[in-house]
């Protein structure tokens, strides 16, 4: 029956939650169905949390962040703010929205998998800086959504799809305890695991969860409630032997209870510093004014270089995006710097994504350059033929790859490097000197972007001054002709 429905005579102790959808956005003849599996514990945990949201009176505040698993359900559900998070970052996402709209009521809702696998890093560190949202963390000891694979908490001698013998000890060590790592952390105030093994079991649980919620809204910090949950469907198991298989086998590893309560200590957070204005954004990073100076060589110009920087590491290829960037935002522009590059110090392969415009920039990525700067051949080879019809190659090197050549691209070809390295003493300025043939190709960002860009980056003057004379010696290749195809 609907919320509002009442019969006649009758009074209504217990209806819907009102945090819930009246009706469910599936198939016609579903409206009234969840997703879940007869016996799933997420269903009665689901109508816990909404039951607290509507006790609490918060439903037009709270934010539900459920990420990958069963969990990604959530948005059918609650009729709340609903964001979807990639797998294991729900409390990366959470922290997010919690400091940008500390008003808001904030919950991440997670399975074990996502959580104690490749989100354990997120909780611990989440968990570590107190972060203050409230998380939900079903544990069902195995990945449910995606056919039954062993998850951290699967229990030793369980069997999943991958560990068909059972879970060892020698090959698959121990089931993690997440509640007991993050007790021992300063910076959660409360956490507590409960079970949904029975009745008595179901309360309690409503009870921790609700307690939790509330921690956020008297802003007491970091709250999480652990719940061991039936899985039947994936366990091969009756809604009943699941039931009982929490109470006899999962809370042997698993013991229920509350392991952290600092509660009674905590005191509310302070209110976050006032966001700075828009205006005032440009001083906070410290570039200049984006109202550019009437005469100022960037105030008319119409720019939009779409760059692909590539070559080895050591090379100075993020610099060199650096260096474009940070200019950009002094001149004005709109700019995006996304750098891409290998684990390796020096020789690996590095590139990077620039964007410099005088409109929003839809996306940082760069996949068709209309300026490619390939600092070695390789990188030459990988990127020489998505450059648009039009654009520029400027390649560190003596010759151009005849089979490189395209007759709809112009071609710059010179050993940048070597004549740093001959003509100004050390070839690490390379790139500078590409940067110069850049800057007369492209007309942008201005000269004094440039070397403001280059102070704030390069903390050595010796080295500043070097990169000056470097972009220098560039242009006056570059206006010397170089070689053109």
């Amino acid at each position: 029956m609907s919320n509002q429905q009442q019969i006649p005579g009758y009074e209504i102790a217990f209806s819907k939650a009102k945090a819930f959808y009246e009706t469910y956005e599936r198939k016609d003849d579903l409206k009234h169905a969840t997703h879940f599996c007869p016996g799933c514990g997420h269903g009665t945990v689901h109508k816990m949390l909404a039951g607290a949201i509507d006790a609490l009176g918060i439903q037009d505040r709270t934010i539900l962040v459920g990420p990958v698993g069963c969990s990604v359900f959530t948005y059918n559900y609650f009729d709340v703010g609903n964001v979807s998070a990639a797998h294991g970052r729900a409390p990366a996402v959470a922290t997010a929205m919690k400091r940008s709209l500390p008003g808001s009521i904030v919950i991440s809702y997670q399975g074990d998998g996502d959580l104690s696998a490749i989100g354990s890093s997120e909780i611990l560190h989440a968990a570590n800086r107190g972060e203050h949202f409230t998380a939900i963390f079903i544990n069902n000891a195995v990945y449910s959504m995606t056919g039954g694979q062993a998850a951290p908490t699967t229990l030793v001698g369980q069997k999943s799809t991958t560990t068909p013998e059972g879970r060892s000890v020698s090959h698959d060590g121990y089931p993690m305890r997440v509640s007991e790592l993050l007790a021992t952390l300063q910076g959660p105030v409360y956490i507590e695991r409960v079970g949904l093994g029975d009745n008595k079991q179901v309360v309690q649980a409503g009870r921790a969860i609700r307690r939790a919620v509330e921690n956020q809204v008297k802003g007491l910090g970091f709250s999480l409630v652990e719940v061991l949950s039936p899985c039947p469907t994936i366990w091969k198991k009756s809604a009943v032997d699941a039931q009982r298989w929490v109470r006899e086998e999962m809370e042997k590893v698993f013991p229920l209870g509350v392991l952290c309560d600092r509660t009674k200590e905590a005191r509310p957070g302070s209110e976050p510093a006032p966001r700075p204005a828009l205006d005032a954004i440009p001083g906070v990073l410290g570039v200049a004014d984006a109202d550019l100076p009437e005469g100022h060589p960037d105030a008319e110009k119409e720019i939009d270089l779409q760059l692909r920087i590539a070559g080895f590491g050591g090379q100075g290829v993020l610099l060199l995006g650096e260096v474009l960037a940070e200019a950009g935002l002094d001149a004005g522009l709109e700019v995006s710097w996304l750098p891409s590059y290998g684990p390796e110090m020096r020789s690996g392969t590095s590139n990077c994504h620039v964007r410099l415009s005088r409109q929003p920039i839809d996306s940082p990525l760069v996949s068709s350059p209309n300026v490619l700067v390939a600092m070695n051949e390789p990188s030459l080879r990988k990127f020489d033929k998505v450059v648009r019809s039009g654009g520029w190659v400027i390649y560190n090197g003596a010759e151009f790859p005849a089979d490189c050549v395209r007759p709809d691209v112009r071609v710059v070809a010179a050993p940048f490097t070597e004549i740093a390295a001959n003509e100004l003493g050390d070839p690490r300025v390379g790139n500078m000197v590409m940067m110069g043939a850049l800057l007369e190709i492209s007309g942008a960002p201005a000269e004094a972007s440039i070397g403001a860009a280059l102070r704030r980056l390069v903390r050595n003057p010796k080295f500043v001054e070097l990169d000056e004379r470097a972009i220098a010696r560039g242009r006056e290749l570059y206006r010397r002709s170089l070689t053109e195809v």
